[in-house]
């Protein structure tokens, strides 16, 4: 007879990285992708621009790797708290996402300026919600 104890610890840290590493990721792919997204528009003659001022690329890294990062806050607690954590966290994070695509209408940029940011953020959305909703169960 074969007795395995399982250190709780150790579970839980499993359990944790389970999802943080496939996580981060999955902001670092999305931060780069939303970064080559802007940077080949900008190539292509977009301005980007809000009253004049170009948004940084490096600012599109940083705001999509930010709020991947807090979609990551959201799934683990969704995965403590939520009694089907996955479909919680689909719905909730495309709902935001859908909601996020307003924003860039609010700025006063010219029309494929919105297009492009809206462009990232369907991008970002398309990395991140797949690749974290596959670790909740």
């Amino acid at each position: 007879m074969t007795a395995t104890l399982t250190d709780a610890r150790t579970a839980t840290t499993t359990t944790r990285s389970a999802l943080v590493v496939p996580g981060i990721a999955a902001a670092v792919a999305a931060a780069a992708a939303t970064t080559t997204v802007a940077a080949t528009a900008r190539a292509a003659g977009v301005a980007l621009a809000a009253e004049g001022e170009q948004i940084p690329l490096l600012g599109f890294a940083q705001i999509t790797f930010i709020f991947s990062v807090v979609g990551l806050i959201l799934a683990a607690v969704l995965r403590r708290k939520a009694a089907r954590p996955r479909r919680t966290f689909v719905r909730t994070t495309v709902a935001l996402a859908v909601a996020s695509l307003a924003a860039p209408f609010a700025l006063p940029m010219d029309g494929v300026s919105i297009a492009v940011l809206v462009l990232t953020h369907v991008v970002a959305a398309a990395i991140v919600i797949p690749a974290v909703a596959a670790r909740l169960r």
